[in-house]
This record gives C-alpha cells, sequence and structure tokens, in this order.
C-alpha cells in the first residue's frame, strides 16, 4: 500500500471489499463500518459502495495491488457513470504497487525493458483469446508476467502458455515465481521456462518469463535495458 491509500481508508466511514482482502487490513480499519462479501460478487459489491457514496458516505473501496490493475476501480467509475449527472459521487482512484512490480522487486529487475501482463483466469476473458495475447506477446520478445496462473479448475492452463512461449524462446529462459507478493508470507524461486511444470504454483503466485537477454546473476533475475558501458 503507499502512504496515500491508508490516509484515504482512515479518511473513510465505510470500507467496502472482498472479504479475503479486508482480513488484511483489519489492523487499520477497526473502528469503521464494513462491507465484505465474497469471490465473483464484484458487481454487488461496488454497486454497494456506490449508493453509499451517492448517500453521502465517505466510502473506500479495496483492492489488492492496484485498482486499476485487474481491480474494481473501473468497475465503480462505470457504475457511477448509470447515475444521473448530479447524483454521481466524486471518485479518487489511489494507485498502489501491482503484484507484477512487487514481485520483480523480489527477483530482481525482470522488467527492466518492455513487458505484458496477462492473466489466465478465463472468468472474464475467453480462453482462445489469452492464448493468442500470449502467442503475440511471445512473437514480440515481451518479458510476461503472468496474473492467476493456476487453480484448481484451470490446472493445465500456464503449462499450454508454457508450451506457447517455448515456441519462441529457448528452454533455458529464466522464470520467476513469486507467491504472496507484498504480503506476509512472501516467497520466491527462479527456474527456467523448461523446468516450470515442476515448480509449486497456485492462485497466490505470480509469474514472470523473461524475454530472449534476461539472464540470472548471484540469483538475480535481471533483463538488460540495453545501456552501454
Amino acid at each position: 500500500m503507499t502512504p496515500k491509500a491508508i490516509k484515504a481508508m482512515e479518511a473513510s466511514d465505510i470500507i467496502v471489499g472482498y472479504n479475503t482482502y479486508i482480513a488484511l487490513v483489519k489492523d487499520l480499519i477497526k473502528d469503521k463500518e464494513v462491507v465484505g462479501n465474497g469471490m465473483r460478487q464484484e458487481v454487488d459489491r461496488c454497486q454497494k459502495a456506490v449508493d453509499l457514496a451517492a448517500e453521502g458516505h465517505q466510502v473506500a473501496v479495496i483492492s489488492s495491488g492496484d485498482p486499476g490493475v485487474y481491480g474494481m476501480a473501473g468497475l465503480v467509475l462505470e457504475l457511477i457513470q448509470k447515475l444521473p449527472k448530479e447524483a454521481r459521487p466524486e471518485c479518487e482512484v489511489i494507485p498502489g504497487l501491482t503484484a507484477a512490480n512487487t514481485s520483480a522487486a523480489a527477483l530482481g529487475a525482470p522488467l527492466m525493458h518492455d513487458y505484458a501482463v496477462i492473466s489466465l483466469s478465463d472468468l472474464m476473458t475467453p480462453w482462445e483469446q489469452i492464448k493468442n495475447r500470449a502467442k503475440l506477446a511471445a512473437e514480440g520478445d515481451f518479458v510476461i508476467a503472468i496474473y492467476n496462473p493456476k487453480s484448481r479448475g484451470r490446472a493445465t492452463y500456464l503449462d499450454e502458455i508454457r508450451d506457447i512461449v517455448l515456441q519462441y524462446r529457448k528452454p533455458e529462459t529464466p522464470v520467476g515465481i513469486v507467491r504472496k507478493a507484498g504480503r506476509p508470507g512472501m516467497n520466491w524461486t527462479i527456474s527456467t521456462l523448461e523446468k516450470l511444470p515442476e515448480e509449486h504454483v497456485d492462485m497466490q503466485s505470480t509469474v514472470i518469463i523473461g524475454k530472449s537477454t534476461t539472464f540470472v546473476a548471484d540469483g538475480k533475475m535481471i533483463t538488460p535495458r540495453g545501456y552501454k558501458a
């Protein structure tokens, strides 16, 4: 979190969010009214926040990482637009550290050049489209940061993406895996495309696949920016 995000929660009357994320900030919101719900209830959650704000409450909608990156900022703004102009509450989006950036810092400096961020969750995006995006990113030699890489219902998706990337990259291409990025218990490992199926990856993991020039030195994953000595 940024200090500004903490101040926004402190200044709010009501905190709205996914129950898992609310639990992460429980020590900061002890004196607040809390509205929480579960996975796949995002529209109800954000609609409640907009309704409360329209009534005059100071509301903070929390997301993990950055609210504008696979978070709730876009949905909140869309729902506000459905209100008559004179009834729309003011909304400020406060940035946070994304899983990709937090993971990159733990691994070293893998995002020093152009990179793509792809979520393997097919709840909002067709799987064929996700695979095509991965193909184009691999073909373009982007570093690829992968969100939501594996769940019980999507156990094979990461392996399929790996096979696509292997068409354009060497088997020894470095791959970083960070679990619980920015949270208690964060841990990471650096592997390769070839060995990726052997590594422990779950929904709390962020996977960063290096580009053709990415290398590992002293336990750090490095993508050269191209500076000359």
